[in-house]
């Protein structure tokens, strides 16, 4: 089964403004995510700093994150009403709709890019493309940052964030994407893989959050 942009487009324009309000403190609550995120942070800025993109930034809540952690960020995402709450709540950073399968960035102009958890609509064969452009768009030295959920089926959402909806979510097993990774010219080097927190809770399957490198 292929991606169909449409059809994900629509369902995160349906769920923009209820999903930015029911997750906007969601991170606060997970210490994994903000540890990855800062380790991430630090290493774009040790090596210097410069552009970084959150690529799939729905309402921004990471992209806000990072920019509060001192990263020069831009936000992008398929939904025109994700982009508009994502302006709406962090109106001092730039977010522009774009897709991750053909980034309107120059080759290699990026210090860093965040794919957090915005390849989960995409079936794993799919996915050699999107690490093909991230990894087009890093500077040489530059640095991924992934989240996805872990496993090796899809779940066919009809009903999420209040409203009926028609979206497949991916689950990817953790070495066959440092596989990918790697064919794309990717190099993972760190790797935390967390444990669900039970039925009901938010993180209910395994995550996992990777950071890999485009070597010098």
């Amino acid at each position: 089964m292929s991606t169909d942009h449409h059809t994900t487009r629509e369902s995160s324009d349906t769920v923009a403004t209820d999903y930015e309000m029911l997750l906007r403190d969601e991170l606060a609550k997970s210490p994994f995510e903000r540890a990855m995120l800062g380790v991430f942070a630090d290493r774009v800025l040790d090596a210097g700093g410069g552009r970084v993109a959150d690529l799939g930034c729905g309402p921004g809540r990471i992209t806000g994150h990072l920019a509060s952690l001192g990263l020069d960020i831009c936000g992008i995402d398929l939904s025109p009403q994700m982009v508009a709450v994502a302006r709406w709540a962090h109106p001092r950073l730039r977010f522009d709709v774009g897709t991750m399968t053909a980034l309107d960035f120059a080759d290699g102009c990026l210090a860093g890019a965040v794919a957090w958890y915005s390849t989960v609509h995409t079936p794993l064969a799919e996915l050699p493309q999107l690490f093909g452009e991230f990894q087009r768009v890093l500077t040489p030295g530059g640095l991924l940052a992934l989240a996805y959920k872990v496993g090796d089926e899809s779940v066919h959402l009809t009903h999420a964030y209040g409203h009926p909806l028609d979206l497949d979510v991916y689950r990817f097993p953790p070495d066959r994407i440092a596989e990918l990774l790697g064919d794309a010219g990717l190099v993972e080097s760190a790797r935390l893989v967390r444990e669900a927190d039970g039925p009901g809770a938010p993180a209910n399957t395994p995550q996992a959050y990777v950071l890999a490198r485009k070597p010098e």
